[in-house]
């Protein structure tokens, strides 16, 4: 489903920083966590700007890329300044538009699941917390089933994720998590730019093992390609 322009908080942000070169606070609400903040500039960031798991995973992109949540669409240039072929998607039509004008070939506005979106990708590029759009552990199935249907024979996956347990850790270095509980990566975020208000969603943070383990059920083998320098981690899916 596509986000509408009034219910498109971070659309709105990318679209203010294209046209003036700023934009004010994109603010972020949780009912985990304190209010925060994502500053509208770190998402035109340039491939330098990018943190190393970000820039490892284009690297590895091969042959036909997709790049879900493409957002202000800094990867989708990163990857077509290396010479690489991507199709750069996003539910926000603001952000399409934005990302078209700032000279991706390929954007379109339309949601992973859409299955109008019957293209066969080598690479699929899921970055910035990509794991999130998995929304939670009982969404494993429709995603990878989804994955199936749309890499190409010997394509995979990069995302990359984080383990949250260190919001667990206790002063001895074990960690209070309850485990007859709701998984704890699972976390609601809202958003609002100026008085453009999001809907509240879930998205999901996932720790390697057990993303290793949703994953094995559902016909893929995961490898870890490297990890980050805060419980954030790189991973590569593919076909077992």
């Amino acid at each position: 489903m596509l986000l509408p322009p009034h219910k498109d908080p971070m659309g709105a942000a990318i679209a203010d920083y294209h046209r003036t070169g700023r934009a004010g606070t994109l603010r972020v609400f949780s009912s985990q966590f304190d209010e925060d903040e994502i500053p509208v500039d770190t998402l035109f960031r340039t491939y330098p700007e990018m943190p190393a798991l970000e820039q490892r995973a284009l690297t590895l992109a091969t042959g036909r890329t997709l790049d879900v949540g493409a957002g202000s669409g800094c990867h989708a240039l990163a990857l077509q300044a290396m010479g690489k072929e991507v199709t750069a998607i996003d539910i926000s039509e603001l952000s399409v538009e934005v990302m078209r004008q700032r000279g991706v070939t390929d954007a379109r506005a339309i949601d992973l699941y859409d299955e109008h979106l019957d293209d066969s990708f080598d690479t699929i590029l899921l970055l910035m917390n990509g794991s999130g759009i998995i929304g939670n552990i009982d969404g494993m199935e429709r995603f990878f089933q989804r994955m199936k249907r749309l890499l190409a024979p010997g394509g995979c996956i990069y995302m990359d994720s984080s383990d949250l347990k260190y919001l667990f850790e206790e002063e001895d270095g074990t960690y209070l998590i309850d485990v007859a509980g709701e998984y704890y990566g699972l976390v609601d975020f809202r958003m609002q730019y100026k008085q453009v208000k999001g809907d509240t969603f879930d998205w999901l943070y996932i720790d390697f093992d057990t993303l290793s383990y949703y994953a094995e059920q559902y016909g893929f083998a995961t490898e870890m390609v490297c990890e980050g320098e805060h419980y954030d981690y790189l991973a590569r899916l593919s076909m077992a």
